[in-house]
């Protein structure tokens, strides 16, 4: 977090409210875990790739992936639906919570719900769709 905080500290960016703080520091966010991923090169037969997991608050199966397979599967999402993926970088990325994205997309809880089971299903076709 303290290298997202950096990132938007150097940036001139007018921030107007917390909501836009918010979406512009899990964007931050994303921007450094990929590029750390690519930094430690885990693109090379899994060797230091960086796994994370797209479980979701309720349990069920975790699936390991790398970051940089998350990341071009979001690009896929957000050329098809940029709300989904909206959703994914403000949960996966920012660290926020359900009420939290509602109020910043002006959804309700429910529709984030139901945006983020979608999106997830979306994420975890597309990668095993690639490997």
């Amino acid at each position: 977090m303290n290298e997202a905080w950096l990132k938007l500290s150097a940036a001139h960016y007018e921030i107007s409210d917390r909501e836009h703080y918010l979406a512009m520091a899990s964007s931050a966010m994303r921007q450094i875990v990929v590029d750390a991923a690519r930094a430690r090169g885990s693109g090379k037969r899994g060797g230091d790739a960086v796994h994370v997991t797209l479980a979701d608050d309720v349990g069920g199966e975790e699936h390991g992936v790398g970051v940089l397979e998350l990341d071009r599967a979001l690009q896929r999402l957000e050329q098809l639906d940029a709300r989904l993926a909206k959703v994914v970088q403000y949960r996966y990325f920012g660290g926020l919570t359900e009420p939290e994205i509602a109020q910043l997309l002006g959804l309700t809880d429910r529709t984030v719900r139901r945006d983020w089971r979608k999106a997830r299903a979306f994420l975890h076709a597309e990668i095993r769709g690639a490997t």
